[in-house]
């Protein structure tokens, strides 16, 4: 077997360093540890004492050395270099042509910027670090011993280059995009929050409504009418407090509901025994409401003559879905009345059949038992 020639050797090397990285910027989340990582593997392709990576900065029209390997302690982040076309730098970034200087010391294009000479840098090489978004910088590699950099380390240095420029451009992409979610969210949480507060000045123009009316049954409906306000104007507060408002946790959900209604109920256990299970949003404000809507039927009626307790339940069901129940010990429901008729039923028991067929109903009552129980099926999407 033939020998590998040492130059032949050099390029097999830089090939398998490019290949590495590649796979080192598809997965950074971080940009300067990239950038240090690109440096160190460049340097060690090129045999080469030094390298850097610089930043371009607009409005200095400077390059800032953000990344390196081999330079002082007080260089790399805090070094600048000058941008313009007689920086051997500065002239790769504006033309975008890479620049191969072998005699710093002899340059008749270029001066040699201060932090190089006071190196003892002899030659260096610069290439473009650009992206959709415009020019990054300038990744360099230089050296103080007498040496030839050739037109086939550009190609190799410009692969580091261009990964730079993708990951740089991926990591930018991301980032905004996570804070147009930020916004949206943001954006979201205010508009439910500025609901809430809409319903809440609803529900007081009601209060005072009732009680300037002389008319008790205008003022029970109006009444009646305030705490289904107050109850959606309920549900509103706890949805912008979730930490997701595309998936809302039931467990959580009910039970700082269940809690809201426990304020009102003084003389009444409220007990929530919930399931961790994420539910699509859009079915938050229904089953809010239709379990509101039940504990305060039974906070109004199922103890006429004393305390008692309410229980919430939510927890799966063995055929897919999400069985909510709300039930009592108290005097139970009036004889011959069917809540799941709309004939027969009151405005309150409609509202909940509505509610339940919004949630995947039917609504179902349990015979024979002590108090009321009520229970509903949720359809969850799958």
């Amino acid at each position: 077997m033939t020998d590998v020639s040492p130059a032949l050797a050099l390029r097999l090397r830089q090939q398998a360093l490019l290949s590495d990285f590649g796979v080192e910027a598809l997965r950074a989340t971080e940009l300067l540890p990239l950038l240090h990582r690109a440096v160190e593997l460049c340097a060690e392709g090129m045999k080469a004492e030094f390298c850097k990576a610089l930043e371009y900065s607009r409005e200095q029209d400077c390059l800032l050395i953000c990344a390196g390997v081999g330079w002082k302690d007080d260089v790399v982040g805090k070094a600048i270099i000058g941008a313009d076309l007689a920086s051997p730098a500065g002239y790769a970034l504006k033309t975008g042509q890479p620049v191969i200087s072998n005699h710093l010391q002899v340059e008749t294009r270029f001066r040699t910027p201060q932090i190089m000479a006071d190196h003892g840098i002899k030659r260096a090489i610069n290439v473009l670090i650009a992206n959709r978004d415009g020019h990054y910088g300038v990744l360099e590699v230089d050296d103080t011993r007498e040496g030839k950099f050739e037109e086939a380390d550009i190609a190799f240095m410009q692969g580091f280059a261009n990964l730079l420029g993708g990951a740089i451009e991926r990591q930018r992409g991301e980032a905004r995009l996570k804070a147009a979610l930020e916004r949206q969210d943001l954006l979201s949480r205010e508009m439910s929050h500025r609901v809430k507060n809409s319903l809440a000045v609803v529900a007081g123009f009601l209060a005072l409504q009732a009680r300037g009316s002389d008319d008790e049954k205008v003022k029970e409906a109006l009444v009646d009418a305030r705490t289904r306000v107050e109850a959606v104007a309920a549900v509103h507060d706890q949805l912008w407090r979730q930490p997701t408002l595309g998936a809302i946790d039931v467990s959580g959900f009910l039970e700082a509901l269940c809690g809201k209604l426990q304020e009102s109920a003084r003389r009444n256990v409220i007990r929530c025994e919930t399931v961790r299970l994420d539910i699509p949003a859009d079915l938050a404000i229904p089953l809010g409401l239709f379990v509101n809507e039940l504990v305060t039927n039974a906070i109004k009626y199922a103890y006429p003559d004393g305390e008692g307790e309410i229980r919430v339940t939510a927890r799966p069901h063995e055929e897919g879905g999400l069985v909510i129940g709300v039930a009592d010990d108290g005097a139970g429901l009036p004889d011959g009345f069917d809540p799941t008729q709309a004939r027969s039923a009151s405005l309150g028991m409609r509202i909940i059949n509505n509610l339940g067929r919004q949630l995947g109903g039917p609504l179902t009552v349990a015979p024979d038992v002590k108090g009321a129980h009520f229970s509903l099926r949720m359809v969850l999407p799958s």
